[in-house]
């Protein structure tokens, strides 16, 4: 069941259209998301139609690019249960805990960046040889 929207996000809402379209991801890949818990919206229409919200969108923007990094959906419900935790603890001795697992998750992406950078190398390098034929 989603929760009650605030009226900010009530008059700052978007159809699944517009946020595929913003976001430049499927109606289906969306979707797929909702079904699997990735990214519930934020509300739904009298109709049934789902609602989104800018933090929605900044959630799918989140997720669309940890894909590229090859993190698993468990991993970006891990991350985004972290961010939530992270927006609602105290700087105290829990939220270090919880900033500690954000700080694996940056140190996993830096790791993962080099790796892509180390391939986009390998491709140009493939492309020159390509080239020199």
């Amino acid at each position: 069941m989603a929760k009650e929207m605030t009226a900010e996000e009530v008059v700052a809402t978007m159809h699944i259209g517009e946020l595929a379209d913003r976001s430049q991801m499927s109606l289906r890949t969306i979707r797929h998301y909702d079904e699997v818990g990735l990214l519930k919206p934020s509300g739904r229409t009298e109709g049934g139609f789902r609602l989104y919200t800018e933090r929605d969108f900044t959630r799918l923007m989140l997720i669309r690019r940890m894909k590229p990094l090859g993190f698993a959906l468990e991993e970006m419900s891990e991350l985004l249960r972290v961010i939530d935790i992270l927006e609602t603890v105290d700087k105290g001795e829990g939220g270090a805990t919880v900033r500690g697992a954000l700080d694996g998750f940056i140190e996993q992406a830096t790791v993962r960046r080099a790796k892509l950078e180390e391939q986009i190398g390998m491709a140009d390098e493939f492309i020159e040889l390509l080239r020199a034929q």
